[in-house]
């Protein structure tokens, strides 16, 4: 399996508000979340999460914040996610977008972009400087969104620089 793409925001400067899309609320982290989370990730990144796995890799990390974990809820239920995490225990300059989701049926709605830039205020409000995610090539419309965030390819490699001119062109061709 190839090595994740690989995105940089430089500042946190500009952010806009974060608006839901009507129907829709972005909230953080509550108590006994962890099965909504697990199912979400299943319904949009893959498969193999449950309450306890997201309890362990995620909720009892030190890097863990309730208050950086963001839910997309309709009607109440919790149906998008993304958190606002760091690489290592006590990081306090580089944010990482973790973990972005949405279930299909709720896909296209710029919850992605609501909830990412939910993080990215998180990680303003903190103090911290810059924001990185880790992405797959074919998540299009994921990197579109990225970009609309203001983040940029990291070239780690050649061959980050040759797919990346794929994802562009890729990105291109459903524009039109």
């Amino acid at each position: 399996m190839a090595q994740q793409l690989r995105m940089r925001r430089q500042n946190l400067e500009g952010l806009g508000e974060v608006i839901a899309p009507p129907g829709y609320e972005i909230r953080t982290y509550r108590e006994g979340d962890e099965a909504a989370w697990a199912e979400i990730i299943n319904n949009s990144l893959g498969s193999g999460w449950d309450a306890g796995r997201c309890r362990r890799e995620l909720i009892d990390r030190p890097q863990f914040r309730p208050g950086g974990l963001f839910f997309a809820t309709y009607e109440g239920k919790a149906i998008g996610t993304t958190c606002a995490w760091t690489q290592l225990p006590g990081e306090t300059e580089v944010g990482y977008i973790h973990m972005v989701g949405v279930i299909p049926e709720h896909q296209g709605r710029r919850l992605g972009y609501a909830l990412c830039l939910s993080a990215l205020r998180f990680f303003r409000e903190n103090g911290f400087r810059n924001a990185e995610l880790h992405t797959d090539d074919f998540r299009l419309p994921a990197m579109k969104t990225y970009l609309n965030l203001g983040f940029e390819p990291v070239y780690v490699d050649d061959s980050h620089r040759i797919r990346w001119e794929a994802v562009f062109e890729n990105l291109s061709n459903r524009i039109r």
